[in-house]
């Protein structure tokens, strides 16, 4: 890769308020190509009101992201051809199977049918979706079933960029698996992956890089060795975000036979 590539993917100055809370505070950020980078941070770090500005579902106030050079919010059809979205909370139209949706996908992103269907087949396959699953309207997946068809449908246009917010959440632990060895894959074969997680267990193994939030801030980022100085990415997470308060204990002590 020529040293003078643009990163996979770059925040500058990206700034969000509701009120006058302070939901992301001019998160700069870079990932580059070829990364598998995490992102970690507390409830109410602002990490998916970040990562929503960042893919385009939410207008920053000030700031600027980028897509291989390319300004999300400039030149939004550019930009959103190289990506691949699993926003958290993902609404899908409740009312078609797992295979209508990914067909409907398939046209918006202006595949031949002979593509989308080889696509959608080795989608639907290797996320373990195929047979009745696919079939089944999406109103009756499970959550973690709504997981691998977001993930399908981000995969399915071929992206050279992932970002990917709470993917495994609610996915069964055999499913896991074979998501972490999909996403490996994609990294391998010269994608970028731009990942958030509460599990640091799952950071840890999977990402080179890592950056911390907490209160609508970076306040760390690097890679991933670095960032753990010799410790684990909890036991660096607690000590960069702080613990929860010391007497919850005695607050609860009625809780205690």
């Amino acid at each position: 890769m020529s040293s003078d590539a643009p990163p996979a993917f770059r925040l500058v100055g990206l700034r969000k308020t509701f009120g006058h809370h302070v939901a992301v505070e001019r998160a700069e950020l870079t990932v580059r190509q070829g990364s598998f980078f995490g992102l970690v941070g507390p409830n109410g770090a602002g990490k998916t009101t970040m990562l929503s500005m960042s893919v385009g579902l939410l207008r920053p106030d000030e700031g600027r992201a980028e897509v291989f050079g390319i300004d999300v919010w400039q030149a939004p059809e550019r930009a959103k051809q190289l990506m691949g979205v699993l926003p958290d909370g993902l609404a899908l139209p409740e009312h078609l199977t797992g295979r209508e949706l990914l067909t409907y996908i398939g046209r918006l992103r202006g595949l031949d049918d002979s593509t989308a269907q080889d696509r959608m087949n080795g989608l639907l396959t290797a996320l373990e979706l195929d047979g009745d699953a696919e079939a089944t309207l999406i109103i009756d997946y499970s959550t973690g079933m709504r997981k691998k068809i977001g993930l399908a449908t981000a995969l399915l246009g071929r992206p050279r960029l992932l970002v990917l917010d709470e993917p495994f959440e609610a996915v069964d632990p055999v499913s896991v698996v074979m998501l972490k060895r999909i996403l490996n894959r994609f990294v391998a074969s010269g994608g970028s992956v731009l990942l958030s997680s509460h599990v640091m267990a799952t950071v840890e193994q999977l990402c080179d890089t890592v950056a911390v939030m907490a209160g609508g801030e970076i306040i760390a980022d690097g890679p991933l060795d670095q960032i753990r100085n010799n410790r684990s990415l909890e036991e660096a997470f607690i000590s960069l975000v702080g613990t929860t308060r010391e007497n919850d204990g005695e607050a609860l002590s009625w809780l205690s036979p």
